[in-house]
């Protein structure tokens, strides 16, 4: 469906997207993330032909960016992290006129409306101003907007930023819904979001990508370097390091705390695709250390997300 090649964006003289490649394919729910800064708006607006690139190659279906923009247009919808509503209108005669902006005839206009107000929550609050509105009611008028001539590919720029938790959950579904038959590009620094939403996440720091899988791909990659939690009474750490130091698999034994009265506190770090607790376990086993805690840390995106953005 997309396409998208070296894509470069300069602004003077900082490079904001870097050489990025990937694609999406049709019916996908890509997640686009990364911290604030990253690059990630600059790259929906490429992919939008709002910005156009400054190299690198993008192409929608069998359209190329720089040669059928319009026709590329015609297959997006597009709902920035602010939505550009008339705020002096009625929430009705608001999407009546974008139905008209976009050539709909009568009888389709009418069917649309009535499809996004069922769609997007909009029925009780048809005939009330957009001024009025709350801001997660002002988003589902703009997801609306962005529906409305029932796109092949929607791209959500940070769709749920500011919103309280239940209207993230409402966006959220409606997100879900539209995904059973359209191509939804999401962009947000809010790693629940993706986990909640999201096929595949594309994981994008200082303009250029660090990470690009499935879901489950990037948790299961991810967790055979894996963390262990120890807490020992009356242990030299020193005694602890050199023994575990020794198993296989095991790459790096670090104290966690510093309490001189309290207990041993100790990191191991994991590289194996294995559960190395039952032999860490035999080995303390046959010591005498006095062991009162043993955990593994499990692998959220949020500790992915961490280790991949991190400045070293």
């Amino acid at each position: 469906m997309i396409h998208v090649e070296n894509l470069t964006k300069y602004y003077n003289e900082f490079c904001a997207v870097d050489k990025i490649n990937f694609d999406i394919k049709k019916g996908e729910i890509l997640g686009l993330l990364g911290p604030n800064g990253a690059g990630k708006t600059t790259t929906l607006r490429m992919l939008t032909g709002y910005f156009m690139p400054t190299s690198g190659t993008i192409r929608v279906k069998d359209y190329m960016i720089d040669e059928n923009l319009l026709e590329i247009k015609k297959l997006i919808g597009y709902l920035p992290e602010s939505a550009p509503l008339y705020h002096s209108m009625l929430v009705y005669d608001y999407l009546d006129y974008v139905a008209e902006l976009r050539g709909l005839d009568k009888d389709k206009k009418i069917s649309r409306i009535r499809q996004l107000f069922e769609l997007c929550g909009l029925d009780d609050i048809m005939h009330r101003s957009i001024n009025e509105l709350s801001k997660g009611l002002k988003q589902r008028v703009g997801l609306a907007h962005a529906m409305m001539y029932d796109p092949d590919i929607l791209i959500l720029d940070e769709p749920t930023s500011g919103l309280d938790p239940n209207q993230i959950a409402e966006i959220r579904e409606i997100i879900r819904e539209i995904g059973e038959e359209k191509t939804v590009i999401l962009s947000t620094h809010i790693l629940s979001e993706v986990e909640a939403t999201c096929d595949r996440v594309v994981i994008i720091n200082k303009g250029k990508i660090i990470a690009d899988d499935l879901m489950e791909n990037l948790k299961q990659s991810e967790s055979q370097k894996h963390f262990i939690y120890l807490d020992f009474l009356n242990t030299e750490f020193q005694s602890v390091r050199d023994r575990l130091n020794e198993i296989e698999g095991v790459v790096n034994v670090e104290r966690v705390n510093e309490e001189p009265n309290g207990p041993l506190g100790v990191r191991l770090t994991c590289k194996s695709a294995l559960d190395l607790r039952e032999t860490i376990y035999q080995t303390i086993k046959q010591t005498s250390w006095v062991l009162i805690e043993f955990h593994k840390e499990t692998k959220t995106l949020e500790t992915i997300f961490r280790e991949l953005t991190k400045e070293d």
